[in-house]
């Protein structure tokens, strides 16, 4: 008898550890980009203190808690996108200890070192490389004219300065230019300065390029945005007219705040006077660009959720002038009324997309190539980050897209970089695009906490 119940317990151990194996690997791919990729929080409460406040510490309560989600909270409910089993790994997994990927948080490779490149595919003459993969949560970037990258982080509360060492062999030089700020994942370049947007204000770095690695002063430039967390984060961009654009996304899945200062984009001046409303019915946008002839406004727009997994699309919106309407929350997508808030509103009365991007692709950042290392065709042309989907049943995105422009019209809508998602892995989230001063590409990647380098040489032909 002993036997057979020492027998049992060690095949219950292995199945839970078995368990929690897999639901490691199922808690980073669904739950680290709002928990942290160690649990250690992040847009969500941290899951290593216990216990927890709004689930006790059961194994069933846990499931079901995943399963139905508590969206008042921001936690969606998980049951329409994992089975009950996965479900359980990722239950099993919170339960342990200690964090599994916490003992895999040093680097596997060598340092030049990444076979995962091999399964990514560019167009022919292209080639891609970790530019640098000491950047946790590598979010939103701004290039200097002598190539200083400035990266913004979200849950770690950092500005990084990424100097390139001018030598392939030795990887660049990571600065730490300011900690403690709230979710900084929007930067930009303006007269010298450094701006810099969190959840509820806007904090400017002066002659940022002497100053990056002497905890230059920080400067509040407009503090009082409103303080909700769901689509809290703001992007920021300094727009040809020298003034500053910043969205305020809606603070929901889906709601009616068309009298209210969210779902729109604003601009100010740099000093955070003459703040006006730029453009109207935006639900979340994470990425703004001005074509480098004409200087209009190109933007990304992220579709509601809970229509499916086919509905609405992400959008390219155009806003060559200000005082347009997006259509948020009335028209999904730009094509479909909506369900719950359409209000007899058509979509016919809203400025339709410039393209349909894709169903929770996730369109985040975007640039336009105004170099000449890429071959000619590619000149003026549009880049998107797809950060990709979290909640549909087969993943999507996982990309960056190459959106062809002719007289402001999209031509097609065709993958650049595709290899971010192999065999269902998620390898690396694509957030934001810039250009270093040699015209070469660069993405960010908040789940790997990495910045690729996309380049061309006639030389990587076959």
């Amino acid at each position: 008898m002993k036997i057979i119940t020492l027998f049992a317990t060690l095949l219950l151990l292995n199945t839970s550890s078995v368990l929690a194996g897999e639901g490691g690997d199922l808690y980073k791919q669904s739950c680290a980009q709002c928990h942290g990729a160690h649990r250690e929080g992040g847009v969500g409460p941290s899951l290593l203190k216990r216990p927890w406040v709004k689930v006790n510490g059961k194994k069933d309560s846990l499931q079901r808690f995943i399963s139905e989600g508590l969206p008042n909270t921001g936690m969606p409910a998980w049951k329409n996108v994992l089975n009950p089993k996965q479900i359980a790994a990722i239950a099993e997994y919170l339960l342990q200890p200690e964090p599994a990927a916490q003992a895999a948080s040093t680097k596997e490779a060598p340092a030049d070192t990444y076979p995962e490149l091999k399964k990514f595919r560019l167009p022919v003459g292209f080639s891609i490389s970790v530019y640098s993969d000491q950047l946790e949560n590598a979010r939103g970037m701004a290039v200097t004219a002598s190539g200083i990258v400035f990266v913004g982080s979200r849950k770690v509360g950092k500005i990084y300065a990424v100097i390139n060492s001018g030598k392939d062999s030795v990887p660049p030089k990571v600065v730490t230019v300011a900690t403690g700020l709230d979710s900084p994942i929007g930067l930009t370049l303006l007269n010298g300065s450094l701006y810099v947007a969190e959840m509820t204000r806007v904090i400017r770095f002066d002659d940022i390029e002497k100053t990056y690695e002497k905890s230059p002063q920080l400067h509040v430039v407009k503090d009082d945005f409103p303080k909700d967390k769901w689509h809290g984060e703001k992007i920021i961009k300094a727009g040809p007219d020298g003034k500053l654009y910043i969205p305020i996304g809606a603070p929901c899945n889906v709601c009616d705040k068309e009298d209210a200062p969210h779902s729109k984009i604003y601009r100010m001046n740099p000093d955070g006077s003459g703040f006006e409303i730029y453009a109207r019915g935006i639900r979340n946008s994470v990425g703004f660009a001005w074509h480098p002839v004409t200087r209009e406004m190109w933007f990304t727009d992220n579709g509601r959720d809970e229509m499916g997994d086919n509905m609405p699309s992400d959008k390219l919106n155009y806003a060559p002038k200000p005082g347009m309407h997006f259509g948020f929350p009335y028209c999904a997508g730009g094509v479909v009324e909506d369900p719950e808030f359409h209000k007899n509103r058509r979509c016919e009365e809203f400025a339709e997309p410039a393209a349909k991007l894709g169903p929770h692709v996730a369109s985040l950042g975007l640039a336009y190539n105004e170099g000449t290392q890429f071959p000619a065709q590619y000149k003026n042309q549009l880049f998107i980050a797809e950060h990709g989907s979290w909640n549909r049943t087969q993943k999507i995105g996982y990309r960056v897209a190459l959106i062809t422009l002719h007289n402001n019209k999209v031509v097609s809508d065709t993958v650049f970089v595709d290899g971010f998602l192999q065999d269902e892995k998620v390898i690396g989230r694509p957030v934001d695009i810039a250009f270093l001063p040699d015209g070469s590409m660069l993405i960010s990647d908040d789940f790997g906490g990495r910045i690729y380098r996309v380049s061309y040489s006639e030389k990587t032909k076959p």
